[in-house]
């Protein structure tokens, strides 16, 4: 060995000496702030990888953070806690989630954990084309890499609209590092002449009423100024609140949290305590991968249900079981939910709105409602157990939460998968939302190849249409679309609402927004461009829906479809040549596995990688 070895050697080992003594030093001042946790935290983060490490690689990560203000004890064993937000001003739900995140530092601080908000990739529901669910996976994959390759011992995650919410929680999920979720909360109902109306729900009415000539131009601008009066995602059980609410009861919020308006000064609060909570869970080590177990995902299912949820759920839990290695299966979305009825009397299903359901008793007060029919064992973010959580909970109000005797719907209104020649794989219904009358229909098929070409038809007062007719639009699923847009609430004819009929049996391989209602079979696997039977059936086919049967067929002979099927060519797809957008259609999987990407199934954990430097 060299005198210059052994000069580099003695001049590390005293600045590593040095680094100690000043580490205790500080050590000691942290201790004597008052109000400061003095909580020793040990060697165990994963932060200390980075912040704890000798020489070039400890100093490259302690010192570029210096510029940011941070003290010397910032870097010595304390927890840091990543918060990630999907604010954008891109996504209007989202957009009070800056001023969330300055809540969650003082709890952070105040537990004695250090805060680094970072951004994401972000997805606006109302504004993404063409869809934002073609953003959700790219979401997903932002925040894990981001998680995977920063100093972070635990993250909050701040989501809200649609698809942020399950993003951030199969994102999340599969680095598997102490989690804590808080949604945006919903806006405050909408106020239109006297009456409530809400997110969503009300656009379709109030479009719907003015294409039949029941209302005029000005009236529909009237509701549009009315309708989103305040921060927040749909005050509507549409998708938003479905996944917040579904999400609380899964064990990822916490309890009490899911309903409360975005305005209200309480949700702040919740903010500050998320922060303490989460240093906390990081010294308990307590991982989505201890919550997030199947009865967790049985939770899940049948408050959707109970609640009057979205559809869309089917597919955001599916997605995220696959992500943590939980057995479920879109069946499961019909079994486990037929002894269960629906109790929120909320829009669609029913007549109130978010703000109603939180007066009334809230998430905590729908949770005691529910009873025996949740896990109440189930494990969740604040250490105890659900039916903990909300023991004594009441409800103020049993017009908006009905009790288990009065339901709003009753047992089996929830989601039914539907199986036949057109749908071998599965698609689904939400009869909570649904005309009773067409549950059991067989009538001609209409048939169109794309959206475009139903909505110039549509208008059409001379096309070719009557009630009884069955309108399928194919080609709206994840590759064919791509994305699998939320159009499968297809306006009715105009011909038919000037009739006075306000619902037709409609069937596409698309979703629907959780704010939508009407007799709309959805999510049919395989899809047309994956050259699923949707791809053959053809204008004049007999095609009956039976929903108490579970079915859906055409009257067409197996030789008849093999015929079809032979002369089937898959369409192009506009702007799938390049970036996200093929990359998805290469690899995306159908609607009964969740639409996640294939390489994206299962839990990848939180190695620390090797050095940068």
């Amino acid at each position: 060995m060299t005198a210059r070895n052994l000069g580099r050697e003695e001049r590390e080992r005293e600045a590593r000496e040095r680094d100690a003594r000043s580490s205790e030093a500080a050590d000691e001042a942290f201790v004597g702030v008052e109000g400061v946790p003095t909580h020793e935290w040990g060697e165990g983060l994963r932060s200390q990888q980075w912040f704890g490490a000798e020489g070039k690689t400890g100093f490259m990560h302690r010192s570029w953070l210096r510029s940011e203000g941070l003290p010397d004890d910032t870097f010595r064993g304390r927890p840091v806690i990543g918060i990630a937000n999907s604010w954008s001003e891109l996504t209007s739900c989202n957009i009070h989630l800056r001023a969330l995140a300055e809540h969650v530092k003082r709890g952070i601080w105040q537990a004695g954990g250090v805060p680094f908000e970072f951004p994401t990739t972000s997805a606006g529901e109302p504004i993404v084309r063409p869809t934002a669910m073609l953003l959700r996976n790219l979401m997903a994959m932002d925040l894990e890499e981001t998680l995977r390759a920063n100093p972070l011992d635990g993250v909050v995650l701040l989501a809200g609209c649609d698809k942020t919410t399950p993003a951030y929680l199969m994102g999340a999920a599969s680095v598997d590092l102490p989690t804590l979720l808080i949604t945006g909360g919903p806006m405050l109902n909408g106020k239109y002449r006297g009456t409530d109306i809400g997110s969503g729900t009300s656009v379709w009415k109030f479009t719907e009423a003015y294409r039949a000539g029941q209302i005029d131009e000005s009236a529909v601008t009237e509701a549009e100024g009315c309708m989103a009066r305040s921060q927040g995602h749909c005050m509507t059980m549409g998708t938003a609140s479905t996944m917040a609410c579904v999400s609380e009861y899964m064990g990822m919020q916490l309890p009490g949290t899911a309903a409360m308006p975005a305005n209200d000064s309480r949700r702040a609060t919740a903010a500050h305590l998320a922060g303490r909570r989460i240093v906390e869970m990081v010294e308990e080590d307590l991982r989505p991968s201890r919550i997030l177990t199947r009865e967790a995902f049985e939770n899940g299912v049948r408050a959707n249900a109970a609640l009057g949820g979205s559809t869309n759920a089917v597919i955001h839990l599916l997605a995220l079981a696959r992500r943590v290695g939980v057995e479920l299966t879109l069946d499961d979305f019909d079994t486990l939910v037929r002894d269960v009825p629906v109790l929120a009397d909320l829009m669609p299903s029913g007549r109130f709105l978010m703000e109603d359901f939180e007066y009334a008793g809230g998430t905590a007060g729908f949770a005691e409602t529910l009873g025996d029919l949740l896990h109440r064992d189930a494990l969740t973010v604040t250490g105890a157990s659900l039916g903990e959580n909300y023991a004594g909970a009441e409800v103020f109000d049993r017009e908006v939460i009905r009790p288990l005797d009065n339901p709003v719907k009753p047992v089996g209104s929830g989601i039914a998968v539907l199986r036949g020649n057109l749908a071998p794989r599965g698609a689904v219904i939400k009869q909570s939302a649904a005309a009773t009358e067409l549950m059991q229909h067989t009538g001609r098929a209409l048939v169109w190849d794309s959206l475009q070409d139903y909505l110039a038809d549509a208008d059409d007062p001379e096309l070719d249409v009557v009630p009884e007719d069955v309108l399928i639009v194919r080609n709206v699923g994840p590759k064919g679309y791509p994305g699998m847009p939320e159009v499968g609430n297809l306006p009715l004819p105009r011909k038919i609402l000037a009739s006075g009929v306000t619902d037709m049996v409609r069937i596409s391989d698309a979703r629907m927004s959780g704010t939508s209602y009407g007799t709309v079979v959805l999510h049919v696997v395989p899809e047309a461009a994956a050259g699923g039977p949707l791809a053959f059936v053809r204008t004049g086919d007999r095609v009956t829906l039976d929903v108490p049967n579970r079915t859906l067929h055409m009257d067409v002979p197996d030789d008849e479809l093999e015929r079809r099927r032979a002369e089937w060519a898959p369409r192009t797809v506009p702007g799938s040549e390049r970036g996200w957008t093929r990359l998805y259609i290469e690899h995306v999987t159908q609607a009964d596995e969740g639409l996640d990407l294939d390489f994206l199934q299962g839990r990848s954990g939180a190695a620390v990688g090797p050095q940068a430097f």
